[in-house]
């Protein structure tokens, strides 16, 4: 299995995505023409994994064996599709996992692709840019609501730039669960419930009312299912008002059950969830003054094609996120340039050894041009901070798993620190490997450019082996840098900490 990153999408190709939601998993195929997605298959199964989440972080082998089964079908579907231009990627629940690598290593081997993890704010990012994309016509800001199984996001963007995002731990699985916990509903509940959710809502909600929209738009399937409903109930066109969301919430609180709900044009998977996800779009329109929601059949998974093809075209957005860092935390540029020059130039002759894909070289990449964000903080330990800011931190446009490979590196960039091994060993088996081979490349660049001058580096010759790096470089320009000299032996010592053999050679 390779990474997600597409080297190419010419026109075209078929690309695909999975998204793997708190209670439905989704497949969609496209192929890509006249720069826009043909949708050619689409597959949807109602999975419910928010339902197996236990309290300890736990996933219950039932709910855990239907996601296998659901992914296998998929991985099916998926062959002859090159890994490269395949994104599949787990949201709310899967963060929730107290070890999600017990769940993530089976899922995709039932796959056979990559499974990245999306942090909250960058699954309300992907969320947007597929609902923009469908709605490409709308002038001026829009808010863009998306209720799923275990989180809701909340986006207010314009064009295709999402300009705030948050996501909370409410979602229709998940608050039909809790709120509802005996599948009782009375009017006093319902109103406790709407309440419990203002509460949260209150966090963000003045924010997001002086920054105003023109436009609100309702994404994923409760919003969908509840667009389908008003418009069944006689709204007319396929959106949420006021008085079809009052409707539906007053027929929700008649049958006084969540297995008793009966609404037309529902169907009978969303039935047993249609409770939690109505009372959090009430509570929405309340505390937000909303009183009309258009409906979007677009969502993360075509968010996720269109990233994907922004990555091949070089629209990416971590290279903005990289760039808005590096100058917040007042970056020396001509220092990460150096040592993303050097970095790079090794990472070409281990590539083929090492195994090293794209992915693990933009790893690198992106960590050259931060390593130094620390010294915002404090210069003693600044590798530590730098690696707390990139943990949690928002960086737009990465997974969880970039996210925590970039944290390790500059984390790993000096001395062996055992709580950067501890990052390493929390990454997915087949990234362990490529993140410790490039973190050594880091370590390297950073020690050859401690002078922070603009001298030329000479020439450095790698023999890269299992566990180990013949680095020979000119004698004589060591001689002359007697400092990079003694670097270099001590580096040699503290990678043997580790039992890596780092070899020193003359040219």
């Amino acid at each position: 299995m390779n990474g997600a990153a597409a080297t190419t999408i010419r026109e075209g190709d078929v690309v695909a995505a999975v998204d793997l939601g708190s209670n439905s998993f989704h497949l969609l195929v496209a192929r890509y023409e006249l720069g826009s997605l043909q949708i050619i298959d689409r597959m949807r199964e109602m999975v419910r994994l928010a339902a197996g989440l236990n309290a300890d972080g736990s996933l219950e082998p039932g709910r855990r064996g239907i996601a296998l089964e659901c992914l296998a079908r998929f991985g099916q579907r998926l062959r002859g599709i090159p890994a490269s231009h395949v994104r599949a990627m787990a949201t709310n629940t899967v963060r929730r996992l107290a070890e999600p690598r017990g769940f993530l290593m089976p899922a995709e081997l039932a796959l056979g692709h990559v499974i990245e993890v999306a942090p909250g704010r960058e699954e309300a990012r992907l969320i947007y840019l597929g609902v923009a994309h469908a709605f490409p016509k709308l002038r001026g800001r829009r808010l863009v609501v998306d209720i799923g199984g275990g989180s809701t996001e909340f986006i207010i963007g314009q064009g295709l730039d999402a300009l705030e995002t948050e996501s909370l731990q409410m979602g229709c699985v998940v608050s039909t669960k809790h709120l509802f916990p005996d599948g009782k509903i009375t009017r006093k509940r319902w109103h406790n419930a709407r309440t419990e959710i203002a509460v949260e809502l209150r966090q963000f909600a003045p924010s997001y009312r002086a920054r105003g929209w023109s436009e609100a738009i309702g994404s994923s399937g409760t919003i969908k299912a509840l667009g389908g409903v008003s418009q069944a109930m006689g709204s007319g066109d396929w959106v949420v008002t006021r008085e079809s969301l009052t409707k539906i919430s007053d027929a929700i609180i008649a049958a006084g059950h969540v297995d008793a709900v009966k609404l037309p044009d529902l169907s009978e998977q969303r039935r047993p969830v249609i409770a939690g996800g109505t009372v959090i779009l009430d509570a929405i329109f309340d505390v937000l003054e909303l009183e009309r929601m258009r409906i979007s059949d677009s969502a993360l998974r075509e968010g996720l094609l269109w990233d994907m093809i922004g990555r091949a075209e070089q629209r990416d957005p971590r290279e903005r996120a990289v760039a808005s860092w590096s100058q917040r935390y007042g970056v020396d540029l001509a220092q990460a340039a150096r040592v993303e020059a050097t970095s790079t130039r090794m990472s070409a002759q281990v590539r083929s050894a090492w195994n090293l894909d794209e992915a693990s070289e933009d790893s690198l990449r992106f960590a050259a041009r931060l390593h130094e964000i620390g010294f915002a903080v404090a210069h003693s330990q600044h590798h530590l901070h730098a690696a707390y800011l990139v943990e949690q931190g928002d960086l737009p446009g990465f997974s969880a798993q970039e996210q925590h490979i970039l944290a390790f590196l500059l984390h790993f960039q000096r001395r062996v620190p055992a709580a950067a091994l501890a990052r390493l060993q929390m990454l997915p088996d087949r990234l362990q490997q490529p993140a410790l081979a490039i973190g050594v490349l880091l370590r390297l660049a950073v020690l050859l450019h401690r002078a922070r001058s603009d001298e030329t580096i000479p020439d450095i010759a790698l023999r890269p082996g299992n566990r180990s790096l013949r680095l020979a470089v000119d004698d004589a320009w060591l001689d002359a840098r007697p400092l990079t000299r003694a670097d270099l032996l001590r580096e040699r010592r503290s990678l043997a900490s580790i039992e890596f053999k780092l070899v020193l050679a003359a040219t």
